[in-house]
């Protein structure tokens, strides 16, 4: 069954783009909240990039006493091991990939799109990239961690078996911890990955010298 495409802001950096980047948000947020990133990346003006900001649906969330907000998945209680909604976790991710496909069918090759992501959206874009069949150009992992990593060894696609992931998070963090973050890495680091690591004095947000550093990320991992 085809899933469709979710609704979509869509920033470019040039006409005709030759590479995407899918930037999901996090809790509560919509694709509106990241949008106005891209400036701040500071991409080389020969990268012609469209930048997809997707929204997530509306869902109740029990850890917020079930009120409905946008979510990627269900959070139900603070203990690492218990807190995603995997059924939920896995349709995300296929509305993640459905993102990848639509690009692709855009003229787009596999190899030069990103998945991107922030807190629950970076969960979605680490669960969804690892697992992609076609080989990407990197993920990027903001204040996140990874859902199941049990699985992921069973899971992981061969075809992304050493893609290139950054990952970024706030030494603060009172709301998805830094030792979940950094156990994530690690988990990523021993099957394989190449794991970028940046950790910065804040709390659960973004700082300019992250962006700084993804911008400088993506453009190495996108460079013509």
């Amino acid at each position: 069954m085809s899933v469709p495409v979710l609704p979509h802001v869509v920033v470019d950096t040039a006409p005709d783009p030759d590479a995407s980047v899918i930037w999901l948000h996090g809790l509560g947020d919509t694709g509106h909240g990241w949008s106005e990133v891209v400036p701040a990346l500071d991409l080389p003006p020969a990268l012609r990039v469209r930048f997809l900001f997707p929204h997530a649906p509306s869902m109740p969330v029990t850890i917020n006493g079930g009120a409905v907000m946008p979510a990627w998945y269900d959070i139900r209680s603070e203990d690492l091991n218990d807190r995603a909604d995997l059924a939920g976790v896995r349709a995300s991710a296929r509305a993640a990939s459905a993102l990848v496909a639509h690009e692709r069918a855009r003229g787009v090759a596999a190899s030069r799109i990103v998945l991107a992501g922030f807190s629950q959206g970076g969960v979605i874009a680490l669960h969804a990239g690892l697992r992609q069949p076609e080989r990407l150009a990197a993920l990027v992992a903001l204040s996140t961690y990874l859902a199941a990593p049990e699985s992921l060894a069973a899971e992981a696609s061969r075809a992304n078996r050493d893609l290139p992931i950054l990952m970024a998070h706030g030494r603060h963090d009172d709301i998805v911890r830094i030792d979940w973050a950094l156990a994530s890495r690690d988990v990523l680091r021993s099957g394989g990955w190449p794991v970028e690591w940046h950790d910065y004095p804040m709390g659960h947000e973004a700082a300019l010298e992250e962006i700084a550093a993804v911008g400088a990320f993506l453009a190495r991992g996108l460079e013509p």
